[in-house]
């Protein structure tokens, strides 16, 4: 805990821009994100704060929104979330499913978007662990068309920016390298390769465009793993991992005929690749 936290106060002027649009200064944003750290610190339970997203790496915009993470062993009440009055959903602890997202709020605070997520210590440390064996689960989740691996938790320690209490900062495990470069390597395959056998068989565009499309992301997943590079979300590891021209490709082809090329390149490509590589 970090009580101090607490005793700030963030300015609610909002500042005219010279586009004549009204935005947040630089300035109200870090008083901003103090205050709700301390806000957020102060709930029952909770042990450490974290911001994370574009937020934490420094990559958002203007309007992007407020990603947090709360840091409790035990039970935790959302109750004392949802007592702030704040606009928006609040879920139950398991309200988004027994996964790593197991709940969390989706929330407008003066303003402005805030997510905050669930973060329980004890599964938090399980699947760090695991992680270090390089042993992982991929978990279906809304939003992730090829799935959210549970090493995520600590991806997020390692990418994340503490603003209250002690959290470890992991570094990526050679093991975990190895095996989810691989693992995300062969789904890849698979993928693509039913995405081409249903473009053959019953041209069906629908089952090709999920398939190609989660071929895709689970190939960028596995150039990432092998680099060491950490992923929280499927947005712009594509193009992080060199594959932005066979996702052009796919989004270009609008109907059977077009679908086959970049269906078939990607196959190719990937398939000439080896996790070894």
């Amino acid at each position: 805990m970090m009580p101090h936290l607490a005793c700030w106060r963030w300015p609610s002027k909002r500042l005219a821009t010279e586009t004549g649009k009204d935005e947040y200064s630089s300035v109200e944003d870090v008083a901003f994100e103090v205050w709700l750290a301390g806000e957020l610190a102060a709930l029952p339970g909770v042990l450490g704060v974290a911001l994370g997203g574009s937020r934490a790496q420094g990559t958002h915009r203007p309007d992007s929104d407020w990603d947090y993470a709360l840091y409790y062993r035990g039970p935790f009440d959302p109750g004392c979330l949802r007592a702030k009055a704040w606009p928006g959903q609040v879920s139950k602890v398991g309200g988004w499913g027994d996964g790593v997202m197991s709940g969390g709020a989706w929330l407008t605070v003066e303003g402005r978007r805030v997510d905050v997520h669930y973060r329980d210590l004890d599964e938090v440390e399980h699947w760090c662990a695991e992680a270090a064996e390089g042993r992982f689960n991929k978990e279906l989740l809304l939003f992730y068309a090829a799935g959210i691996p549970t090493y995520v938790v600590m991806a997020e320690l390692a990418i994340n920016r503490v603003l209250a209490g002690s959290l470890p900062r992991p570094s990526y495990p050679e093991v975990l390298a190895a095996e989810a470069g691989l693992r995300w390597h062969n789904d890849a395959l698979a993928s693509l390769s039913y995405a081409s056998s249903a473009l053959r068989g019953r041209d069906n565009l629908a089952v090709a465009l999920a398939n190609s499309s989660r071929g895709l992301i689970e190939a960028a997943h596995s150039v990432l793993a092998r680099q060491k590079q950490w992923v929280l979300n499927e947005k712009g590891i594509v193009a992080r991992a060199g594959l932005a021209e066979q996702a052009g490709l796919l989004l270009e082809a609008m109907n059977i005929a077009a679908l086959r090329q970049p269906s078939r390149r990607s196959r190719c490509t990937w398939g000439a690749s080896s996790p070894s590589d």
